[in-house]
């Protein structure tokens, strides 16, 4: 953070190596990772989808507010789940956790394991 720089979001998936990320972790850089930085066009996607299934038309105000509330959830999961685990404020470990165990919970309720 010597530079000014305090939050680094990917713009890609995974486009920042592991090394990238351990040198901004260790300056102090509060790092978002792609997975959980561009939720937004796949939840967007995902909204689409619920609009035309239901034959339904929103305005852009409604599918807004919709997105920042997913959006919100992604950003709080994430942090609650990093200080769960140990690490608070680590934004790659808690992804990456709460996305495993959200899919180990749908696996386990559908009985695929």
């Amino acid at each position: 953070m010597a530079n000014g720089c305090a939050v680094v979001a990917e713009g890609a998936n995974m486009p920042c190596t592991p090394d990238a990320v351990q040198v901004l972790t260790d300056a102090k850089v509060t790092f978002a990772p792609g997975k959980a930085a561009n939720a937004g066009g796949v939840a967007t996607s995902a909204l689409e989808m619920q609009q035309n299934a239901s034959r339904d038309s929103w305005s852009f105000e409604h599918a807004e507010q919709r997105l920042e509330e997913i959006m919100r959830g992604i950003h709080d999961r994430c942090l609650e789940t990093a200080d769960e685990y140990g690490s608070p404020g680590d934004y790659v470990l808690g992804a990456n956790v709460a996305g495993f165990t959200r899919v180990a919970d749908a696996m386990l309720a559908l009985g695929v394991i």
